[in-house]
């Protein structure tokens, strides 16, 4: 399948109304590029190891549309009215330059196009490996686990993954009782659980989530009843805290960027019974001593900080 990219070159001021100008001739689903600081909203949703890193912001921002190359479709009429649009639009609106650029693409699979980049690798003795794929050592003899982090989650490879696991294997026990918090699409719970975990609870902002654990759970055995989960905030929702239990949790861990450990630290040390541990991730390098300070601010003995390339995990013991 063929598909024919439209790119409009405008300002950031100007994105609302060209896109719903746009709509009015067929245009629908804006690719928008530009350099707009995240809110601190749009921060806490996003459930990945680090915020992209964004230049400063030059006002310049990019609209792209893709429409299917058939038979129907008669691009030159359709450039046409862009243009049109584009004109209107100037005559109340400022949209800066208002050029148009076009190109051509090939075989847009928009779901599962991602995938041709995430393999199966190994932590440790842990294989993990995606749904789509057969493992390339037959003779391996360790733990796998059957992942499909879709599109929104991360897939385990990245370094602040790695680091919670090695933790969370240092310290699980048929006994354990374990929170994770951010859970995405449940790798860290599911890990825990395959090492002998007793059970799991997980939260998570983004309802895609419950989705995606499940998902893997089913994938690896887990059930319902070993690994429950709920959609909420627990810095800020006492029905969420309440829903995790207080006190309760031999280990909790939080694979999140340093400006959500702050605020979730103070928080989550409610939840961890006397004695229990605190694994903490998503932390660049530069953010060691911040993070280490939080966990002590919040009464927490640092028993370790473990290190992958730039990346920093921080764990505490709560006191007896």
């Amino acid at each position: 399948m063929k598909w024919k990219k439209i790119t409009i070159k405008t300002i950031t001021d100007a994105e609302d109304i060209l896109i719903c100008n746009l709509e009015d001739v067929g245009l629908e689903g804006a690719q928008i590029e530009d350099k707009i600081p995240l809110t601190p909203l749009e921060k806490e949703q996003m459930f990945v190891d680090i915020l992209p890193q964004t230049e400063e912001d030059d006002g310049v921002a990019y609209l792209n549309f893709f429409v299917e190359d058939n038979e129907d479709l008669d691009f030159d009429a359709l450039l046409a009215d862009v243009k049109t649009v584009l004109e209107e639009t100037k005559q109340y609106c400022d949209i800066g330059e208002g050029t148009i650029t076009t190109s051509e693409t090939e075989d847009l699979d928009w779901v599962n196009n991602w995938k041709k980049y995430f393999h199966q690798f190994t932590i440790d003795d842990l294989l993990i490996i995606p749904s789509w794929e057969e493992p390339e050592d037959l003779k391996h003899t360790g733990k796998v686990l059957h992942i499909d982090p879709g599109t929104a989650f991360g897939t385990g490879a990245h370094e602040t993954t790695r680091l919670c696991i090695r933790q969370i294997r240092k310290f699980v026990t048929p006994d354990t009782e374990i929170l994770d918090v951010g859970c995405g699409s449940g790798i860290l719970a599911i890990v825990a659980l395959m090492y002998g975990a007793k059970h799991a609870k997980g939260t998570d902002l983004d309802p895609c989530a419950l989705d995606a654990t499940k998902e893997n759970m089913a994938k690896n055995g887990i059930s319902e009843e070993d690994f429950e989960m709920i959609i909420g905030n627990i810095i800020t929702e006492k029905s969420v805290q309440d829903w995790a239990g207080y006190n309760c949790y031999d280990i909790v861990v939080a694979n999140i960027l340093h400006t959500v450990l702050e605020p979730l630290t103070p928080v989550v040390v409610n939840q961890i019974k006397p004695g229990g541990i605190y694994i903490t991730s998503g932390i660049i390098a530069e953010k060691e001593d911040f993070v280490v300070d939080v966990v002590k601010k919040a009464g927490l003995e640092l028993i370790e900080v473990t290190r992958d390339g730039e990346w920093v995990s921080v764990t505490a013991r709560k006191p007896e």
